[in-house]
């Protein structure tokens, strides 16, 4: 609907005679039960607006003439009901804004991060890690405590991001952003259109305007859209304040300054693949190889909690 309301606007644009042209139109085709020939028009149309009117697809072929391709976008359009072709999106500025809870995660987030270069910070919170996770560890080869917390990473992941994020929000801001899109195309094509039949130099500066117009709009869209990814990253904060730690426990572990340190055989696994490989060398350039194998096992457990939990998030504007 929103692509023959465009056509229509489109149309007026170039044209402002050509409201009553669009008028004539939908009168005679109520009179003929939808079907349009030129003999019923030709009084009241020039032969270039009907023209026009097939070439830009507002008229269809139909049984014995021609019919208009999407009447209820031609009226909305011919109405004045559809003043731009970028949709108002109703987005809850409220619902996008983090509570200060998400920020307070978001502060520890980054506080944590600091562990990976600071001995100091990664040996407390290792150390701390360690008193749960240490029976864990004791029962298990490290590869399988790797397994096993990309598991629990995996599942709070999922009902984090099902619970914090909302999808539809998401899917709003991207049909608006698609309209914007197909504004700026048509704009682009009117022009290029407009000069190749070598138009009046009035008419190309004026979709020259509308084009920097459309530049404009699309600016003040990207701003708008912050809240975009603020809905998306809010999750993430969440995740960072749990994974980190873990990340944190696993790094301590494996560097083996302290009293907990890994023996040689619980370094080395034999990964799909790759094939025997130890965990404290590096597998994919830089990345060591419990780090490779944690995301594997990560990536695959969070598809599998998705379809068992049933947890879609597509983005959606319904």
């Amino acid at each position: 609907m929103t692509r023959t309301a465009e056509k229509v606007n489109s149309l007026v644009r170039e044209d402002a005679e050509m409201v009553d042209a669009l008028e004539t139109i939908r009168e005679t085709a109520d009179e003929n039960g939808g079907e349009i020939q030129w003999g019923d028009v030709s009084d009241d149309l020039s032969t270039g607006q009907w023209g026009r009117l097939i070439e830009k697809g507002v008229l269809v072929d139909g049984d014995e003439g021609f019919e208009i391709a999407d009447r209820e976008a031609f009226d909305e359009a011919l109405d004045g009901d559809t003043d731009s072709m970028v949709p108002e999106v109703d987005i809850d500025d409220e619902a996008t804004k983090w509570s200060q809870w998400d920020k307070l995660a978001g502060v520890g987030a980054l506080m944590l991060m600091v562990g990976y270069w600071f001995d100091s910070v990664r040996n407390t919170v290792g150390g701390t890690i360690d008193i749960v996770l240490a029976p864990l560890d004791a029962a298990l080869p490290f590869y399988a405590v790797i397994l096993s917390v990309s598991l629990l990473t995996g599942l709070y992941s999922t009902l984090l991001q099902a619970n914090l994020m909302n999808p539809e929000i998401i899917g709003k801001y991207q049909e608006r952003m698609q309209a914007m899109q197909e504004k700026q195309k048509d704009v682009q094509e009117r022009l290029q259109e407009a000069k190749e039949r070598d138009a009046p130099e009035a008419e190309i500066e004026r979709l020259e305007n509308e084009q920097e117009q459309v530049r404009e709009e699309q600016m003040e869209a990207m701003a708008e859209n912050l809240g975009m990814f603020k809905e998306q990253f809010r999750p993430m904060v969440w995740i960072m304040l749990l994974t980190i730690p873990l990340f944190l426990w696993m790094y301590w572990k494996i560097l083996g300054n302290h009293g907990s340190a890994l023996g040689e055989a619980e370094l080395q696994m034999v990964m799909p693949i790759a094939g025997h490989v130890h965990l404290d060398s590096g597998l994919l350039g830089p990345m060591w190889g419990w780090i490779v194998w944690y995301f594997l096992c990560s990536m695959g457990f969070t598809q599998l909690l998705r379809k068992a939990l049933n947890v879609d998030m597509s983005p959606s504007s319904s």
